[in-house]
């Protein structure tokens, strides 16, 4: 770790301010912006705050460098590659190097309470400090939501098709899930702390408490769950990232947004740009860095970065990987979304907003121009689409995060203060 340290808890007052430390596991950017979103709301004068991860985005969060301490991460390229195969995220001997990396930070910090991003490890690390752990999470990742599973893009879909793909990810998901289980289950067993089962949502969600990035309205969860509470949308874009040609735009035409985020396929964006280049729209997209584009058609703007929440609030239309970071950012647009979706998360986030109508999925499998701009054309001139994602905009507007944030905050120190987090 790179940063100063504050002083211990030992050497300052009975009166300091309580110590917050974010944990955010850097293998997607949206990871990293939705504990960077709650981290720049908290008032600097009544918290004291680290923000702890991967350097690699750093550039992309002048905000955090106060704060900012380096805690390594597999790369994005490590996860996405399992994600894309079906093979364990993380195996014990890497969750047990973040375990010991969040142990080390938690002694020189020694924080009040612990928010994580998908840091599986906080599940051990912050039980043996016995510190409070919050966890932000998408509803379908928890144990409390009913979820529809749509077979992934896998090998088994390009050897076997969709269909009998289906059948075969239904018979042996169970399964599948219980396997990925057992890499954390191995590492609390060793630090001598209880198995989480084999529902793949219980390790994903495991913490004191769960703070879901979703709203209520469009991510339901059973009314038993205990210590789930909705944020709302956290969607983030950089604010320093305007290109030269984003005053020039010309408005007179649809704009349709596309970006494929951080763990989109990269490789599809000249096909999406190759499909919307017969119509009368403008294109404004971003590549995140992921790739260069020699040549592009005239109808289309390019830029590494854009701030995502303006770019989508301008766009008619949203062409997106189907992950919750920009189908949010697309939702307080009041803008339609075409997500081309691959991996599990998106299928299981774009299933429930299809259903709400607010936009349309199109797997990975099946993205061709053809495909591609006969649903482009779809959303931009069926009103309904537009008419359900201004629904989910003023849904939206209900989620107040200056408001809520505190609350929830003082929440988890006062229940961790009444009810000290057990070891065992």
């Amino acid at each position: 770790m790179t940063a100063t340290m504050r002083p211990s808890a030992s050497s300052s007052s009975t009166t300091r301010k309580p110590r917050i430390l974010f944990i955010a596991e850097a293998v997607t950017l949206a990871h990293v912006a939705r504990p960077a979103v709650l981290a720049t709301a908290l008032d600097k004068s009544q918290y004291d705050i680290a923000f702890a991860v991967d350097p690699r985005y750093k550039e992309l969060f002048p905000e955090l460098s106060d704060f900012h301490h380096d805690l390594w991460s597999i790369t994005s390229e490590q996860f996405l590659n399992a994600l894309a195969k079906g093979e364990r995220l993380y195996s014990t001997e890497i969750l047990e190097r973040y375990t010991l990396d969040d142990l080390a930070l938690i002694e020189q910090f020694k924080p009040d309470l612990i928010i994580g991003d998908f840091r599986l490890s906080l599940s051990v690390s912050a039980r043996l400090k016995n510190t409070p752990y919050v966890a932000i999470s998408n509803t379908y990742w928890t144990t409390h939501s009913s979820n529809s599973y749509i077979v992934p893009q896998l090998p088994m879909t390009g050897l076997f098709g969709i269909v009998l793909s289906q059948v075969l990810f239904n018979l042996s998901r169970r399964l599948v899930f219980a396997a990925h289980c057992i890499p954390l289950n191995q590492l609390r067993k060793k630090y001598g702390l209880a198995s989480l089962g084999h529902d793949l949502r219980a390790v994903y969600s495991d913490a004191d408490h769960l703070w879901l990035a979703d709203m209520a309205e469009y991510f339901p969860i059973s009314a038993a769950a205990k210590n789930c509470h909705y944020l709302g949308p956290l969607p983030w874009s950089p604010r320093n990232k305007i290109p030269p040609w984003w005053h020039e735009l010309d408005e007179t035409l649809p704009i349709v947004y596309v970006t494929l985020g951080s763990s989109g396929q990269v490789n599809l964006l000249p096909i999406v740009l190759d499909a919307l280049a017969p119509l009368s729209v403008n294109i404004i997209a971003v590549t995140a860095g992921r790739t260069t584009l020699t040549s592009t058609p005239d109808n289309v703007f390019i830029s590494d970065y854009l701030p995502g929440d303006q770019a989508a609030a301008r766009a008619s239309l949203m062409i997106c990987n189907g992950g919750s970071l920009s189908t949010y950012q697309a939702i307080q647009g009041g803008t339609p979304v075409l997500s081309i979706v691959g991996n599990l998360d998106q299928h299981l986030n774009m299933s429930y907003l299809t259903r709400s109508g607010i936009g349309k999925s199109l797997r990975t499998e099946h993205a061709n121009t053809t495909r591609i701009r006969e649903l482009a054309k779809q959303l931009l001139n069926e009103t309904h689409y537009k008419d359900a994602a201004n629904k989910a905009q003023l849904a939206s507007r209900n989620y107040a995060l200056a408001t809520q944030l505190p609350k929830l905050v003082h929440q988890a120190l006062q229940r961790a203060n009444s009810h000290p987090t057990s070891t065992t």
